[in-house]
């Protein structure tokens, strides 16, 4: 089912669409907060309109993910799972900011040793180290 929401319409205002579109989507987090969803959930819906947000950035390729990604349907979803089975739905969350975090680690680490080898590669060409 193949349905074009207003997200991703929204998306197509260059400049502008996506933060607009960001905002809206922050609707439903809010919503989820007054609700009583745990802080990994909020987590995992926040992760789904930020990377919404900044893919959806992306000249061409962002307006596509707009289309498919579907942010505030994954969100309203997870909303839907968290007041029907709470227990499962925090536990799967967990799950994922604990593995969000650990690729934040390593992404950081990766950054950092590249770092390192680039200014060693660069002092090697001045005729450094």
């Amino acid at each position: 089912d193949a349905r074009i929401g207003l997200d991703g319409l929204i998306g197509l205002i260059p400049g502008a669409g996506d933060t607009i579109g960001a905002l809206i989507s922050s609707v439903v987090l809010s919503e989820a907060a007054r609700l009583g969803a745990p802080k990994t959930v909020l987590l995992k819906m926040a992760f789904n309109i930020a990377l919404d947000a900044v893919v959806g950035a992306v000249p061409v390729l962002g307006d596509f993910f707009d289309f498919v990604w579907k942010a505030n349907q994954r969100n309203v979803q997870l909303l839907n799972d968290y007041l029907d089975n709470p227990r499962k739905t925090v536990v799967a969350s967990r799950l994922f900011v604990w593995g969000l975090g650990a690729a934040l680690v390593v992404f950081v680490m990766l950054v950092g040793m590249f770092g390192f080898v680039l200014v060693r590669a660069l002092l090697n060409a001045a005729g450094g180290v």
